[in-house]
């Protein structure tokens, strides 16, 4: 068995003593200071996440948008150079293979962010699915990212870059910035239900724009923490961001997941999956995607039963205790006429019954 590769940020975690895991190849760091106040601290200031094991993916050629159009379930003709987008990709039956960022870099040139845990699958789908005149390249380590998350992740962007960050919107992003001298992209997405930016630069250049993004959110009472894992996997959640293998998966369509808005069913090149998808569609859900809290204490983990009247009806796909709600929530998969907000039913934990209530997502908004 290999060993699992290093981010280039990997001495900069071990010299703030991070706590490492194994996380799907990589070795990654799952706290610092701890989840909740790394969490806490990206809610209220500002959090530092190294997301550099995602996957990266190229397409270009003159057939790159004519091939990802028959592949991903979003409509990149609504996309413009400077422009990303959520997508996902689907198996024939409408299972997802993965979810991704697409990156429009010129009008034949995309950019994919994709999971750590799928980069091999997803090269493989496409690879044995390209067009001629278009390429599929791995270019996973040419890169590394940093996420930047948080109320005052602009203020710490602007002091470091000379460009006026106000004007960049939501899923919009820069080539050729210059972030405390180094070149970097920079888009403005995220994970954590706040406001932030995503940093891509040279592996080589990564230590040095860490302690830089550091040393800008250290001033003026900004509060800057790094993060690990666990902050993002409870922020997302609070956020009510969709995670593979929980929220999605091979068994669990994107619609079944509520990303109707990131499935173009009616455009023009049917993409695969289509089929079944409009097929479900029509048929009408059999599950779908709810959120709980817990009105008794009692935190609900994946795969914890959920009953209605003593009888199962579905399961969690993911739970925790929420610091910004400062209750228990989770997200389960129920029957439609389940999955209304106020329905009250029943999660199973450790064979006692706790009740809940179906609320609307996302648990935390921003102000």
């Amino acid at each position: 068995m290999s060993e699992p590769r290093k981010t280039p940020l990997y001495k900069k975690h071990h010299h703030l003593k991070a706590k490492m895991i194994d996380f799907h190849g990589w070795l990654m760091p799952v706290e610092y200071s701890g989840i909740i106040p790394e969490a806490e601290g990206t809610r209220q200031n500002a959090g530092l996440f190294d997301v550099s094991h995602m996957g990266k993916i190229m397409v270009e050629g003159k057939t790159a948008k004519t091939f990802l159009q028959g592949i991903l379930t979003n409509d990149l003709d609504k996309l413009s150079p400077g422009q990303a987008a959520c997508g996902l990709l689907c198996y024939y039956d409408g299972g997802v293979i993965d979810d991704l960022l697409v990156y429009c870099l010129e009008e034949e040139s995309f950019l994919l962010i994709v999971n750590a845990c799928n980069t091999t699958e997803d090269l493989k789908w496409f690879r044995d699915r390209q067009l001629k005149g278009a390429t599929v390249r791995d270019i996973t380590m040419e890169y590394a990212i940093l996420a930047l998350q948080g109320p005052f992740s602009q203020a710490i962007m602007e002091e470091l870059a000379p460009v006026q960050l106000s004007e960049l919107r939501s899923f919009r992003f820069m080539e050729e910035v210059k972030v405390a001298g180094i070149d970097c992209l920079v888009s403005r997405t995220g994970y954590t239900g706040e406001d932030g930016f995503e940093i891509f630069c040279s592996p080589g250049d990564a230590p040095s724009l860490w302690d830089a993004l550091c040393e800008a959110g250290s001033k003026e009472k900004r509060g800057l923490v790094p993060a690990g894992l666990g902050a993002r996997g409870l922020l997302r959640l609070e956020a009510s961001m969709p995670l593979y293998n929980h929220e999605i998966s091979r068994e669990i369509t994107p619609l079944e997941a509520g990303l109707h808005r990131f499935v173009a069913l009616d455009k023009e090149v049917p993409f695969i999956g289509q089929d079944a998808l409009q097929k479900q569609q029509r048929e009408g859900l059999q599950r779908k995607l709810a959120g709980l809290e817990m009105l008794q204490r009692g935190v609900p983990r994946e795969g914890y039963t959920v009953e209605f009247e003593g009888k199962e009806i579905g399961w969690v796909s993911s739970g925790t205790y929420s610091p910004a709600l400062q209750k228990p929530i989770a997200m389960a998969f129920l029957p439609p006429e389940k999955a209304v907000s106020g329905t009250e039913v029943e999660v199973i934990i450790r064979g006692r019954k706790y009740p809940c209530r179906v609320v609307k997502t996302p648990f935390y908004r921003r102000r």
